[in-house]
């Protein structure tokens, strides 16, 4: 089991690249002066490298700021304690995932079933179940403030307007993936493996339908499954089985782990729900939830990119 991803290359790559630009912009700017006894560069030709070498990193400076600033905004506009923390690059290769352990079943070759991605990074990962409360208003906060979340879908809750978790998926640059949570969220292990297969194959074939993609992602209902469960998920093309290692709430926190506490990797769960089900809306549960992750020191990053 990979206990941390390597440090990226293209993290170091782009690092270099800055220092690179900052270097010869430095230079260009006259900090040093030049040998005067080499011979001088044709007309124009010094002035317009260091012009474009000094334009690139102001240009990416620039974008910096403006990235930064906007998550400023977009947090003192939703009431978040401190802007959220920006997530370092993805790791050039996806961490080994394997099964947590006193989560196994007898079956090899299964999907593995685990609550954490192996990384020292001080990330987390944020899910999202069922989707029974479509809040125009999460698509709006979540893209303000450039939170990447997976959502995981059931059915019967999600059939009475598709195009909302449509929209979902389109709302951000980066896309937001929707993955399988069953057609109609039935507790798995008291079926047969031939309706666990309907059941989880059924939203395979849902999701794919609608949303143009085949989910490699399956969570079961409750967290709760048995080696029925996976084998059924394996056979129509799911890759791995996420659980969670806290839920949040729009008033407190639940915890997995005894320490209470936020650990590198952590998936978080939380759900689509309002104001009818728990004290508060979506936006509150975000806000409650973003709030301790900043200020645990942890920023949120793709899971897809990790899984």
């Amino acid at each position: 089991m990979v206990i941390g991803a390597p440090p990226s290359r293209r993290t170091l790559g782009a690092a270099l690249l800055v220092a690179a630009l900052a270097t010869t912009a430095t230079a260009c700017s006259g900090a040093a002066a030049p040998d005067r006894g080499a011979p001088a560069p044709a007309a124009g030709r010094q002035a317009q490298g260091g012009q474009g070498a000094s334009g690139a990193l102001n240009a990416y400076l620039d974008r910096v700021r403006k990235e930064r600033a906007a998550r400023v905004l977009a947090a003192k506009k939703w009431g978040l304690a401190r802007p959220p923390l920006e997530a370092p690059a993805p790791p050039d290769a996806k961490p080994k995932i394997t099964t947590r352990k006193g989560f196994e079943t007898d079956g090899e070759g299964l999907p593995p079933v685990f609550t954490t991605v192996p990384t020292k990074q001080k990330i987390v990962f944020l899910t999202i179940d069922d989707g029974a409360e479509k809040d125009p208003d999460l698509l709006r906060m979540m893209n303000d403030l450039r939170i990447p979340y997976s959502a995981f879908l059931s059915d019967y809750v999600v059939k009475d307007d598709y195009g909302y978790f449509a929209r979902m998926q389109k709302s951000q640059k980066s896309g937001i993936s929707l993955h399988n949570h069953t057609l109609n969220h039935r507790y798995l292990p008291g079926l047969s493996y031939k309706q666990q297969e309907r059941e989880i194959c059924g939203m395979q074939d849902v999701i794919e339908k609608r949303f143009g993609k085949r989910p490699p992602l399956f969570r079961p209902p409750y967290g709760n499954y048995n080696e029925d469960t996976l084998r059924a998920a394996k056979s129509c093309g799911v890759k791995a089985v996420p659980l969670w290692a806290s839920e949040a709430f729009p008033d407190h926190m639940e915890w997995r782990e005894w320490d209470r506490d936020l650990h590198p990797g952590d998936i978080v769960l939380t759900h689509f729900r309002g104001k009818q089900d728990w004290k508060g809306t979506m936006p509150d549960m975000i806000r409650r939830v973003m709030n301790v992750i900043t200020a645990k020191g942890y920023a949120v990053a793709k899971l897809e990119d990790y899984v």
